[in-house]
């Protein structure tokens, strides 16, 4: 009998360690420069021109509107409801545009749809996350108001906003290759998000009838749970997690398998 030990067999061929990370942390730097500019003035502008539209909003809403649902300034009621619109509004839209703004990268063999869909999602999320900490904080501190913080609350709020937002573009980048002509149809059908999201006014204060109808709404969910870490007594006994979670991590799924099963496709459109 033979007991001669055969040589070890040759490694397989395989991606160098790590290499998505570098490739994800590479897209991310080169969305930064194609967005915001090569320096670090394009993306402070980045982070000021959506914070001062905002604030503009909040203010002209505040002398309009000066008795808010709860608390005692307008202001704060209106950014926590418009923080997690604007965050998800913003991550849908990067995230829908993956293919579409990465065409030459894409033809590359170490760069997938996953990977620039990602990068959009990090940046889209670190960006608006730092101008809704901003804005939130520059009204409390403005207006030396006494706030009850729920930090994780608060953030869990961002992150469910960024789900969904990542969800929803992860399935319009795929039906804006197939059907262009959703493009618009998609910008009518979500005009009306702005009012039926629980910006202005609270669950609990509008009709039953029109409760049943909100409730469907997952960003009405994300709204809550961000003023509950800004009001301790506000009640979010409406507000479900698993819900929220399943629409956006169901709409992701089905969104990035259809972009890597039609990668060419998209590409090439």
């Amino acid at each position: 009998m033979d007991t001669t030990l055969a040589p070890p067999a040759p490694p397989r061929p395989g991606k160098p360690r790590f290499q998505r990370l570098r490739v994800i942390f590479a897209m991310v730097v080169r969305e930064m420069g194609t967005r915001f500019g090569r320096s670090a003035g394009g993306y402070l502008w980045a982070i000021g021109e959506p914070l001062g539209g905002i604030m503009m909003l909040a203010i002209a809403f505040s002398l309009a509107l000066r008795s808010p649902p709860i608390g005692t300034s307008f202001m704060l009621f209106y950014a926590t409801g418009i923080v997690p619109f604007y965050l998800y509004n913003i991550m849908s839209k990067a995230v829908a545009q993956t293919v579409s703004t990465n065409r030459g990268l894409l033809s590359y063999p170490v760069v997938s749809v996953l990977d620039a869909l990602i990068a959009k999602f990090l940046l889209s999320f670190v960006t608006i996350f730092l101008v809704g900490a901003i804005l939130l904080s520059g009204i409390i501190l403005g207006q030396g108001l006494y706030v009850n913080l729920d930090l994780g609350r608060a953030v869990l709020a961002f992150v469910l906003a960024a789900l969904l937002g990542l969800g929803v573009g992860s399935v319009n980048c795929v039906l804006f290759g197939f059907f262009p002509t959703w493009k618009n149809v998609w910008g009518v059908l979500s005009r009306p998000l702005f009012l039926v999201s629980g910006i202005f006014y609270t669950f609990d204060s509008v009709p039953p009838a029109f409760q049943k109808v909100l409730i469907w709404n997952p960003l009405v969910h994300v709204v809550g749970v961000m003023r509950s870490g800004f009001y301790g007594t506000y009640d979010t006994h409406y507000v479900s997690y698993s819900y929220v979670l399943g629409v956006s991590l169901g709409l992701f799924v089905v969104g990035a398998w259809l972009m890597r099963r039609h990668a060419s496709f998209l590409i090439e459109q």
